[in-house]
Formats: C-alpha cells, structure tokens, sequence
C-alpha cells in the first residue's frame, strides 16, 4: 500500500469511528509489562553497487519494511533510501513526501531541476532539498545517484510537509575534499575516533546537521589503520565511496569485549558504491588493511535525534 493509501485509509476508519464509537480503540495494559513493547529490530542489510551499475533507468528502492514491521516502504523506521540509476541522455523523475532530501553522485553526471530551480553535478558532489517536491534528473553520462528521504517518519506521523527549514543546499566535491584535507592535517588528527567533516547547513545552527532532520559525515579511514569503535542511537545507511577490492570492512555488533573490541561482531565489508546498514546503538569499528585511503558516507536521522537530546553518541577512547 503506498504512503498516501496508507493516509487516506487511516483518514476513513477515524472518521467512521469518531462517527459511531469514541471507545472502540480503547485499549489497556500493565505498565511493566508493557513499558518496553518488543518492536521488529533493525537488520544489518547490504545493498551492493551491482545493483546501479548497470540496466535500465531506474530507481532501485532500499525497501526493508517487511523486517520492520511496517506497511509502508522504508530503509529504517525514519528513512528511506534508494540508488538512482540514470543512462546517459534519459531522464527521471523522483518525489517524496518528504521534509529533507539528499542527494550524493556516486557516479556519472548530469542536471536536476526542481520548483527551486536547476544544478549541474558531476561524480562526489551532494545536494539537499527541502520538502516533497518532484526533482528531473538528467544525465548526460552515465549515472548513479544515492538518494535518502525522511517519507517513512512522515508518513508514520500521518503528516504532510508544510514548510521548508532549509534552503537547496550543494556541496561540491573539490570543496569537501579540501575541508578533509585540512582536518588530515590538524595536529592530533590521526588519533581522533574518526577522521572526517560533518556536512553541516547554515539553517542548523544548534544541531550541526546537513537538514534539521538528516546528518552527514564524510570519513577518511587512512590506509593500514583502523578507527574504535563508537555507537550511536540514530540508524547510519552507510554508503563507501571508495575502497580498494578487499581488506577495509567495518566490524558491529551490540556489545563491546573488555579490551574494548566489538563482541562477536557481524563483518560489513567495503565496496565502492556499495550501502550498508549499521542498527541503532550497536557498536562498530572502521578497519582500513590495505595501502589506499577508503572514504566512506554514512547518512542518519541524527539531525532529529540531536534535536531530541537522544542521539547518546559514545566512544571507545
């Protein structure tokens, strides 16, 4: 069923309700057995690059909802994501109902045009666009794109958007790159639980975030080294930009050995162009076992998290 069925079903069965019988949904339960409802978890899921690599235009939805729990698509109870798929000359539409918007090429290049108007993108740029508005992507080479929205909290609220928090917003590749380098280049940079840039917004001064809802950070893992490990309540959809074929990975899991290791961790292994899923408040580290930089880019619904002194960001020092 889409977003807008699943609103308009609800709509009809309050309506008819409201009319006939205000004490219908009254239900009760005992506050201890009941404080903590067992709801679906969040899977660790992979999303492999040979799922853009080549085909029609397309888009190639990231729908987990099945193991959520939920009947309408989502990636995580809060965000959906999705590969754009674009061949050279075509066009695609995309729409979300959505208050956030995000955008990363992972390859290729081209033009979206939306009510704000029109940018040109090449391969490592990333945009955001506030509210659910229709996007035309064209692509005059071949194209894959990272799309990420915030549809499934909305629709969960039964809400529409309303107004836009934040202006369109592109960040360039050769101007993250630069801010990467010169962070690199701090003193005690090599020693920090990560090496990165977090993509922050003019309109978000107290939570830092590229969007009050969405949060972005683009993370160097150095050659031959490895980063500890963190854990977060926000889910990362974590999409690697680049690695070498094999030997850079990341190990989770929920609980940490004494010498401050993850426990029997599941292991996530990088390739470029390549979304994997990392569940909330589970512990993961970065492992870099070759003689090339890796760089990867995770997304999150940490904006709202921060927003809601909830993100109970920790580390392993």
């Amino acid at each position: 069923m889409s977003s807008e069925s699943e609103a308009q079903s609800l709509t009809a069965q309050f309506r008819k309700r409201t009319s006939v019988d205000w004490e219908g949904g009254v239900r009760f339960y005992e506050y201890t057995s009941a404080a903590n409802p067992q709801l679906n978890a969040m899977p660790f899921a992979v999303f492999p690059s040979s799922l853009h690599r080549s085909g029609e235009t397309r888009v190639i939805p990231f729908d987990l909802s099945d193991k959520l729990g939920m009947s309408w698509p989502a990636t995580s109870p809060n965000l959906m994501a999705s590969f754009l798929r674009i061949n050279a000359k075509e066009t695609l539409d995309t729409q979300a109902s959505a208050t956030s918007q995000l955008f990363y090429v992972i390859n290729g290049s081209g033009k979206s045009t939306a009510s704000f108007g029109s940018i040109d993108w090449s391969q490592g740029d990333l945009f955001v666009l506030p509210m659910g508005v229709e996007v035309d992507h064209k692509a005059t080479a071949d194209a894959a794109l990272y799309w990420v929205h915030d549809e499934p909290l909305l629709t969960y609220l039964g809400v529409q958007p309303g107004v836009p928090r934040f202006k369109p917003t592109l960040f360039r590749r050769e101007r993250m790159i630069a801010e990467l380098e010169a962070i690199r280049c701090q003193p005690g940079a090599a020693d920090r639980n990560r090496m990165g840039i977090l993509l922050g917004n003019e309109a978000t001064p107290q939570t830092m975030t590229i969007t009050h809802m969405l949060w972005s950070l683009l993370n160097i893992l150095p050659a031959n080294k490895a980063q500890k490990p963190h854990r977060h309540n926000s889910v990362a959809l974590d999409l690697c930009v680049s690695a070498e074929p094999s030997g850079v990975y990341t190990l989770m899991g929920p609980d940490l050995n004494a010498d401050g290791t993850v426990k029997n961790p599941i292991r996530a292994e990088w390739e470029s162009g390549t979304v994997f899923t990392t569940p909330p408040g589970w512990w993961h580290s970065h492992h870099n076992d070759t003689g090339r930089d890796a760089l990867v880019l995770p997304i999150q619904d940490a904006g709202l998290h921060t927003w809601m002194r909830t993100l109970d960001i920790r580390f392993v020092l």
